[in-house]
């Protein structure tokens, strides 16, 4: 009951603070489509370079958006940060890179997925489709992508773990729970290894988030770790028995 209160909680916060931000949102939207149309073609992205990993350390790439780059939270505190922190405490030999960029979509990433492989993880973990759903992309098209994702990662060689999103009600209930229902279909068509939610236990909980009610605290991120924990050893003795 105290989960479902704090879901509750985090919806409401959310819808109103989405309502008060939707006519600047469309605003910067449409000029941003406006210089888009505009301006000439995109850099392409420098070659990264592979960081040489160490005999025995497993290479974990953790892809997003800002709830991956920690947005509102210092380096320490992120998840990537803290998990790498707690892998390590329990015995792995591991390194965690942080590949989340703030305001990314399903589509942004795809663009940019084969880039970021370059630096030959050998598991990886998708956390990514908020941002879709905050913008009201179908739900099909953001379920094609993830699949797409999944697909590229394990074709790399590396092991994915997809942590499920969850949309908040105001969106419409068909629209919410066609969302819901991505996350563990791409996992069961695909083998990825499903975490359900994300911020289970840390959306609504006012004492884990910053005062926008959407990016957790350093402390929330790290119940989001413990929660994730279980999923990445997984993936971690998976990679390692390959």
């Amino acid at each position: 009951m105290g989960a479902m209160v704090r879901r509750l909680e985090f919806d409401n916060l959310l819808s109103r603070h989405m309502r008060g931000r939707a006519g600047h949102a469309l605003a910067l939207l449409a000029i941003g489509l406006v210089l888009a149309g505009c301006g000439a073609a995109p850099t392409p992205m420098p070659t990264p370079a592979p960081t040489p990993t160490p005999a025995g350390e497993v290479l974990i790439l953790a892809i997003g958006d800002s709830l991956t780059e920690g947005l509102g939270v210092g380096d320490e505190e992120t998840y990537p940060a803290q998990l790498e922190a707690a892998l390590r405490a329990a015995g792995h030999a591991v390194r965690v890179v942080n590949a989340g960029v703030s305001g990314e979509t399903s589509s942004g990433t795809l663009q940019r997925i084969d880039w970021l492989l370059q630096q030959q993880p050998d598991v990886v973990i998708l956390a990514i489709g908020g941002n879709d759903g905050l913008r009201g992309i179908d739900p099909a098209l953001t379920e094609q992508n993830i699949a797409a994702l999944v697909t590229r990662i394990q074709a790399s060689g590396a092991v994915v773990v997809l942590p499920g999103m969850e949309m908040v009600r105001n969106l419409g209930s068909e629209f919410v729970s066609d969302f819901r229902a991505i996350y563990p279909r791409v996992a069961e068509e695909s083998g990825a290894l499903l975490m359900p939610f994300f911020l289970e236990g840390v959306a609504g909980d006012r004492t884990l988030n910053q005062p926008d009610f959407i990016h957790p605290t350093g402390a929330g991120y790290a119940a989001v770790v413990a929660n994730l924990l279980p999923y990445v050893e997984q993936a971690i003795q998976q990679a390692q028995a390959r």
